[in-house]
């Protein structure tokens, strides 16, 4: 394994949670996270959508980080799926602490997921349909099970196939932020997410081909 990829990716993930932590802290002294002295973004608004929609994202790459990390004793695995649980389980917190201080709702059942996305140049067709509760890269129920079931090699080789389709999702979300979003913490967190998932694609990349697999198409 080359160690400079290795080098990257930590060290964008650890300033990725670093730029977090000091947004959530000028947060407290009254950044809305929309922009300081903005006024909160409304439950219909992009800042609104895509903190509920991306903290239900990362959530799914926490559990099968967690899957992953049982069943297999690679180091180069457990090493990734931990920088992902920490780095995304921060940022998940980052993004419930932003709506709570706006007032809103963490869920908005009234609202189809994706629907904030419209407009974006990184939305091309990702508007969930109705009774779809699924967002862009996100594993099925039974995608989970299986990787579940799966051990050493197979569930490495699973768990980065599924976590690509993961990251590629979660980049075309973050970049609709970027489109879309107000300026501010939120945003500049959105652009963090595109750049270290990115970094992350190309590390799995190579990590698929050790073994012998492609990323998923």
């Amino acid at each position: 394994m080359n160690g400079t990829r290795w080098i990257a990716a930590t060290a964008v993930a650890a300033a990725l949670i670093f730029a977090g932590a000091a947004t959530v802290a000028s947060a407290g002294d009254g950044d809305s996270g929309a922009g300081s002295g903005a006024a909160a973004p409304a439950t219909d608004s992009a800042d609104a959508g895509f903190a509920r929609d991306m903290s239900v994202h990362h959530q799914q790459a926490v559990e099968m980080s967690f899957i992953v990390r049982d069943r297999t004793e690679n180091e180069e695995i457990r090493r990734l799926a931990y920088d992902i649980i920490n780095t995304q389980a921060n940022q998940r917190g980052m993004m419930l602490g932003w709506l709570d201080q706006w007032g809103l709702t963490p869920v908005a059942p009234e609202r189809e997921p994706m629907a904030w996305m419209s407009g974006s140049d990184a939305h091309d067709g990702h508007t969930a349909k109705t009774g779809d509760v699924r967002m862009p890269g996100m594993a099925t129920p039974e995608q989970l099970e299986k990787l579940g079931a799966l051990r050493g090699k197979a569930a490495e080789v699973e768990y980065l196939r599924l976590m690509t389709a993961h990251h590629k999702g979660g980049v075309d979300m973050a970049q609709g932020c970027v489109d879309l979003c107000s300026p501010g913490a939120q945003r500049q967190l959105a652009e963090g997410m595109v750049q270290g998932q990115r970094s992350e694609l190309d590390l799995m990349a190579d990590l698929l081909k050790e073994r012998g697999a492609r990323p998923p198409s």
